[in-house]
């Protein structure tokens, strides 16, 4: 009889819920597809989210911005129609890019503007906020001297001069395919300004405070539980017309489910058909799904971030002998879906004119960084430089993969005679202080990354885009996009550097070369040369190059792979109507689990 009246109560309540999705609508509207895509995350700003696997899979699905790269890394036409790109007309003009967006609108109706655009960029570009896509707009005018507060961001070379029509002023003659392989970036897609900037801290933590301009919309986030993302009725679409919601996107919802306790959960539940699609398989299970997996080369490179203001890591030679100790051979064999790192930057990132892959131009007369272990090397640069030991924590996020990593990472420095603790970081309940408003989880992770208070922390940098440029100017002092600290007692100012402490002036220098130079081979030059005095001084340590895996089931078609994950726009579910009934009392099963 419990059980029953259970039963019932969940009906009623996701019957009478408008955004409840634990059950199937009436009607065909296409296909609800239940999946593990991804692990959770907490925050989906698309300008800070990029230090998990995570991230940029999901918000690829809920954004787009004036290109999209393809699965070879080339741009095509986003949000852009069209473009106009002019040269100076007399002395002292500025090199001009106008760009026409296409006619759609945000997921509550709203035609997608000019505007929105400028105000996105320009909130990268403040002084007081901490982003490391900065680097990647320096080209726009006045863009280093507002981010160093030097000028006002109403001076940043970014204007709507019509409501559709966005112009991009440069103080120099650019590449256009490495600017719109640039624009491509999650953190450059625009953002709505009456969403953001009346809740900055919390907006991109609810799903009711949340517009979104890409193909899905997130109607529903349940933390622990589920995520749900609903086809945009709005996106590229004529509304007034008779035009088919599934013009531009088939699926109607795309369900990712959380709540089935562990990873090899997951996986049974996808063998018994509850899941159609595995975006993270089972570490215990990769070796076992290797052969029937999808793989592919991803642009993440799982390091090791070292706090250099603590005098423990002071020296380099500290932080290489720490690096020598790791065997990255064994670790990328253990997760299966990995390749260990033989630099900084991973496979993916494109060389000279978009041609060849930086990695393996790099790599071509041997790897930068030695993947096998050589603990006695290790311990004589500790032995040179004085130091025995130490203790001190290696922040990581609580997901399986990272853990494996940081706890095969801790195991070699234990026994150079260090102790290492591995501390884990999830999330954190915040109850809302509003009674119109949902409760939120808080990033703990990124709160201790952002603060820069962690001794190591393990990383899964997301390249921002294929562009060398991107990833390894963040390390200079006035390209690390941390702007300013300003000293509120006598309101002095000074840059800040990369979350690391790095700030070496050989660094700045090949960084400023990479910055000034005219041709394409002068800059990636510069920046072979910046990655292998990177890769020696070691504020970072690159462990592996993180692979992309996915199992999906046959009834699946047309799943897209691209630069950033997967693009469900075009997929298909064979008979989907056939498998209502089937998914409907699968999630009406865990909505009365959870009234029990």
């Amino acid at each position: 009889m419990k059980k029953l009246l259970s039963l019932i109560l969940a009906v009623i309540v996701v019957c009478t819920s408008l955004a409840a999705c634990s059950t199937l609508e009436e009607g065909d509207k296409g296909a609800v597809i239940t999946m593990y895509l991804s692990e959770e995350i907490y925050n989906y700003d698309p300008a800070v989210a990029f230090t998990d696997t995570a991230s940029a899979k999901l918000l690829s699905l809920m954004y787009e911005g004036l290109t999209i790269l393809d699965e070879n890394g080339d741009w095509q036409k986003g949000m852009m129609k069209s473009y106009k790109y002019m040269e100076p007309e007399f002395e002292g003009d500025t090199y001009k890019l106008e760009v026409t967006l296409r006619d759609t609108k945000w997921s509550d109706g709203r035609t997608v503007q000019a505007n929105d655009f400028v105000y996105a960029w320009k909130r990268i570009m403040k002084p007081t906020f901490e982003c490391e896509a900065a680097a990647m707009l320096y080209d726009l005018k006045n863009a280093r001297q507002v981010k160093l507060g030097d000028a006002s961001v109403d001076d940043l070379g970014i204007y709507a001069i019509d409501t559709y029509v966005i112009q991009l002023q440069f103080e120099k003659d650019i590449d256009l395919d490495e600017f719109f392989r640039t624009c491509a970036s999650p953190a450059l897609v625009p953002l709505r300004e009456d969403s953001v900037a009346v809740n900055e801290a919390d907006w991109a933590k609810r799903a009711s405070s949340m517009i979104t301009n890409g193909p899905f919309d997130p109607r529903k986030i349940d933390f622990g539980k589920q995520l749900t993302l609903e086809r945009s009725a709005y996106y590229y679409r004529d509304t007034e017309s008779s035009q088919a919601l599934d013009k531009y996107v088939i699926p109607y919802r795309i369900i990712v489910l959380y709540n089935y306790g562990d990873s090899a959960a997951q996986l049974e539940k996808y063998e018994n058909g509850a899941l159609f699609y595995l975006g993270h398989i089972a570490l215990a299970s990769r070796q076992d799904y290797s052969s029937q997996a999808e793989v592919v080369d991803s642009a993440i490179t799982t390091s090791l971030y070292f706090n250099t203001n603590n005098e423990l890591f002071a020296k380099k030679e500290v932080r290489q002998a720490l690096s020598l100790a790791i065997d990255r051979e064994a670790i990328a064999e253990s997760l299966v879906f990995a390749k260990a790192a033989t630099g900084f930057l991973p496979y993916g990132i494109n060389d000279a004119d978009g041609k060849g892959d930086f990695r393996t131009v790099a790599d071509k007369d041997g790897a930068l960084i030695n993947t096998a272990a050589n603990v006695s090397e290790a311990e004589s640069l500790l032995d040179s430089v004085g130091v025995s030991g130490g203790k001190f924590t290696l922040a990581v996020r609580d997901n399986e993969t990272d853990v494996a990593v940081a706890e095969a990472v801790a195991e070699a420095w234990n026994s150079l005679g260090f102790t290492v603790t591995v501390k884990q970081y999830g999330s954190k309940f915040v109850a809302s202080q509003q009674a119109n408003q949902s409760d939120i989880y808080e990033d703990t992770y990124y709160e201790v990354y952002d603060s820069g208070e962690f001794d190591v922390a393990l990383v899964d940098f997301n390249a921002l885009t294929n562009n060398a440029f991107a990833s390894l100017a963040p390390f200079a002092e006035e390209f690390s996009g941390r702007g300013i600290l300003i000293d509120q007692s006598s309101s002095d100012t000074s840059k800040k550097t990369h979350i690391t402490g790095y700030n070496s002036e050989e660094y700045n220098a090949l960084i400023e070369t990479a910055f000034a130079a005219e041709s394409s081979e002068d800059e990636l030059a510069a920046l072979h040369d910046a990655e292998k005095m990177l890769v020696d001084d070691m504020p970072v340590i690159p462990v592996v190059f993180q692979q992309d895996a996915f199992i999906a089931s046959n009834v699946l078609s047309g799943i897209k792979s691209t630069y950033w994950g997967r693009n469900f726009k075009d997929t298909k579910m064979k008979d989907y109507m056939g498998y209502k009934e089937s998914i409907e009392s699968e999630l009406n099963e865990d909505a009365a689990a959870d009234e029990q």
